[in-house]
């Protein structure tokens, strides 16, 4: 079994914002594959099922950024998963808009629920990165990040959701490489181009 769990502040004024495009990819990846419903646990949201043929958890920490590793360490302890089970979605601002990449360990970046989350279970555990750009300087980064995203910026976030819960299965089975390189396509095929811009 794997731990996918989607970044993001819990409550409707927050849905929309940069910061909670890891809850828009969980949610997608739950519609696309019939996992579900949602229910209360762990100091998050949490859905399990199947994808193509890999047990998953999906989990949304509801504990606010800040706290998420409190969630995400708690569904792993029940489920007896080690860190190498954790697969992390969130927003990065070090990475153009609908750009992905995932790696595994490395630097939190400023990112406070990655922060939490090593501080909770290690930095041991996968991280798949999803671009939203940078405002350009350090004092616009949390305006910026609690911000909405636009209505032109919606074309390549949904896409880039659909995209992200198609490639699901290369995801929990481990195949990274593969996992990114489907994303990239389908973000082309939906004429999504670079930084998010329309081909």
């Amino acid at each position: 079994m794997i731990l996918i769990a989607g970044l993001g502040n819990p409550g409707a004024k927050y849905a929309r914002n940069r910061h909670n495009i890891g809850f828009m990819a969980v949610e997608r990846i739950a519609d696309a594959h019939r996992i579900g419903p949602f229910r209360q646990r762990f100091q998050g949201l949490i859905a399990d099922g199947e994808i193509d043929g890999q047990r998953v958890a999906l989990l949304k920490p509801t504990t606010f950024m800040n706290d998420s590793g409190q969630s995400v360490g708690e569904a792993l302890r029940f489920f007896k998963l080690g860190v190498s089970s954790a697969i992390v979605i969130h927003d990065e601002l070090d990475l153009a808009p609908a750009k992905v990449r995932v790696k595994v360990g490395g630097g939190n970046a400023g990112h406070n629920g990655l922060r939490s989350i090593t501080s909770h279970i290690s930095n041991d555990y996968k991280r798949v990165r999803l671009g939203i750009g940078h405002p350009g300087a350090k004092e616009l980064v949390y305006p910026f990040v609690l911000g909405d995203f636009s209505k032109a910026e919606m074309v390549w976030v949904d896409a880039l959701c659909d995209a992200v819960a198609g490639a699901a299965g290369l995801l929990a089975k481990g195949e990274d490489n593969k996992f990114q390189n489907k994303v990239h396509l389908a973000l082309e095929a939906a004429g999504i181009g670079d930084g998010g811009k329309p081909l």
